[in-house]
């Protein structure tokens, strides 16, 4: 009996100390194993391995100096006792993979790669936070490795905000911490191309300078900053001005799946589609150290509808579109770079995919928690096709989130990634309609995307608002990751889902719809309106006792008020509407109206205000039009 309670004794730290170094860790390792012990020596070196690992390696000294351990930088190698930490070659651990150990005497590091090593570094540097909670370093054992090779995030920097550098910088430089290994900036209008001022002068785009830093500051941080120019579809920025119009698959609206539509698509009957994408290479890509390009060509709703209607019934709408993708990837063969593009228009025509050369890397995005993923992927497995699986944050057109959705689809994403070989997993954060949501709603679907990217199944049932709390907003209270994620939830509490956006946006967007008879609205009632307004403002009271220490604390607590204000408005407007008997804004009483018309005047005075603390100015005009847009319909 003694002997049985002897081993409960020692079992159960053991097991509380498993469980609470797991809150320390994103991504979660493969395997951990706690061990009996502690690291007990007091004094010794560290020696600088790789000039590359000079940050990490300098954070770490000052974690092992704050538990009581006197640590030396030395910039040789000396395995003797007096080493803190060992580095050793490893050739039977594959790519990013690496071992880690520590024991009693010291620490070692095994890898085969430089990338190895450093996530091993960024790895000890969090149980280096947990040593400072409990007040010592455990032993643990640990054998890691990603489940995918490529593990991204997109940001969109073209509808309307273009961030920052400090921004990010400070965006980049986190996820660097989460082992996010590319980033890419999707761009449509937003570099500083030097014979096409028209098309960028009022967005204050990337200059070559700024990618050249960002280059080089992505690098230190083991990530790919992958150039990223859409080339096909989504050109209205171009062709909107008379000088490029001539381009436009359809200068006049036409029929489309979308409904009526011009000036969106290049067309690829017009040669000076291709010369200008040439000419827009040659001065994007020497800017970049990528060996990859994402080409883009998603979404070429107008393809077949105008000026290529003719060859598109002769040899078939896939065929002109895949004649087009490969003669962008011709263009971008000659920079020595990997063609990325989006998957969307060859799935649409699976018989054309083999055709694809293989030195092609496909992008399958979808954003609804069921896309399916599983019969795409399969697809591209089968024809030797590398390809990435990207899902979404689904924060845009959603004001403050729609992280229900967001977390199924991520999830979905990774599942079927790993299950069907996929190279990349890239969480993409788009910013449609005047990219109202703000950068901090996004963050719970970073930290959990970043998470999946590396171990999915380890990753499958994490603690999302915990983790978010702690990696992404440093507030041990835990508080902030709940409010941030209950407010990208509300939208439930209305009883109201719609595709792609969620019931805020969709109030504000159309309201010159009867609520009582608008298919996407008619479900709204009153009552569980006021239900989600004070569901809303109960997140912003949680967000207010959270002791938030990130970088950007400061801004959090003026941009997520600001979000829930305008989502709470739209509330108002819904349930204003819904107490007429017509449904229909106009019939609102008048009072009532001139209250919404100063509550939205108001929140677009500090839209424009909160805007500038992450983002340039180019772009927020546009932003704040697309607002008073809705406040004119009031």
């Amino acid at each position: 009996m003694r002997t049985v309670i002897l081993l409960i004794l020692i079992l159960i730290p053991i097991h509380i100390s498993a469980e609470n170094l797991a809150d320390f860790l994103l991504p979660q390792p493969k395997e951990i194993k706690i061990k009996e012990g502690k690291l007990t020596i007091k004094n010794g070196d560290i020696t600088i391995h790789n000039p590359k690992f000079i940050g990490p390696t300098l954070l770490l000294q000052n974690k092992l100096i704050e538990s009581g351990i006197s640590a030396q930088l030395k910039s040789f190698a000396l395995y003797e006792p007096t080493n803190i930490l060992q580095f050793k070659d490893d050739n039977s651990i594959c790519g990013q993979g690496y071992h880690l150990s520590i024991k009693p005497d010291g620490i070692v590091i095994q890898s085969s790669s430089e990338s190895g090593f450093y996530y091993a570094l960024l790895t000890l540097n969090q149980i280096g936070d947990y040593a400072k909670a409990i007040g010592y370093w455990p032993c643990v054992e640990i054998k890691d490795e990603p489940d995918f090779q490529r593990r991204g995030l997109m940001i969109d920097i073209s509808r309307d905000k273009v961030p920052t550098m400090h921004t990010l910088m400070s965006l980049i430089d986190q996820l660097a911490g989460w082992k996010i290994n590319e980033i890419q900036l999707y761009t449509e209008h937003t570099f500083a191309y030097k014979n096409h001022e028209l098309v960028w002068k009022d967005a204050s785009p990337m200059t070559p300078e700024q990618i050249h830093q960002l280059d080089k500051f992505c690098k230190e941080r083991f990530i790919d900053l992958v150039p990223n120019q859409n080339s096909f579809g989504h050109m209205n920025r171009w062709l909107k001005h008379p000088k490029y119009t001539h381009l436009a698959e359809l200068e006049k609206p036409g029929k489309t799946i979308w409904g009526m539509r011009s000036k969106n698509t290049l067309s690829p009957m017009e040669d000076g589609s291709l010369k200008l994408m040439r000419e827009l290479y040659a001065e994007l890509l020497p800017n970049f150290s990528s060996q990859y390009f994402n080409v883009g060509c998603d979404e070429t709703v107008e393809l077949g509808v105008g000026k290529s209607k003719q060859l598109c019934k002769k040899i078939g709408k896939g065929q002109v579109y895949l004649n087009y993708l490969l003669e962008l990837k011709k263009e971008v063969d000659k920079y020595g770079r990997t063609t990325q593009f989006w998957g969307d228009i060859i799935l649409n025509h699976p018989e054309l995919i083999k055709y694809l050369p293989k030195d092609m890397v496909a992008l399958i995005w979808g954003y609804e928690a069921n896309h399916p993923f599983d019969k795409q992927c399969k697809k591209f497995e089968d024809a030797g096709l590398d390809y990435y699986v990207c899902p979404g944050t689904s924060s845009w057109l959603s004001i403050i989130g729609r992280n229900k959705n967001a977390f199924a689809n991520l999830l979905n994403a990774a599942e079927n990634g790993k299950k069907y070989n996929a190279k990349g997993y890239l969480t993409t954060d788009w910013g449609d309609y005047g990219h109202w949501q703000p950068l901090s709603v996004s963050y719970p679907s970073f930290v959990y995307g970043s998470a999946l990217s590396w171990n999915v199944a380890g990753s499958k049932n994490m603690n999302i608002a915990k983790a978010t709390s702690r990696f992404a907003l440093q507030d041990d209270s835990g508080f902030s990751g709940e409010a941030l994620i209950n407010l990208g939830n509300a939208y439930l509490k209305s009883g109201v889902i719609t595709d792609n956006s969620n019931v805020f946006y969709q109030i504000l967007r159309r309201n010159k719809y009867s609520i009582k008879t608008d298919g996407r609205l008619k479900r709204i009632n009153a009552a569980r309106l006021i239900e989600t307004k004070q569901y809303i403002k109960d997140q912003i009271e949680l967000l207010n006792q959270a002791k938030i220490s990130s970088y950007d604390a400061a801004i959090i607590k003026q941009e997520l008020p600001l979000a829930s204000d305008l989502a709470i408005h739209a509330c108002n407007v819904g349930i204003a509407k819904a107490q007429t008997k017509s449904g229909y804004f106009k019939d609102v009483p008048n009072e009532k109206k001139e209250e919404l018309k100063q509550e939205l005047s108001n929140i677009i005075d500090r839209h424009k205000r909160v805007w500038l603390l992450r983002n340039r100015e180019g772009g927020l005009d546009d932003s704040a039009n697309k607002m008073n847009l809705i406040l004119k319909s009031y």
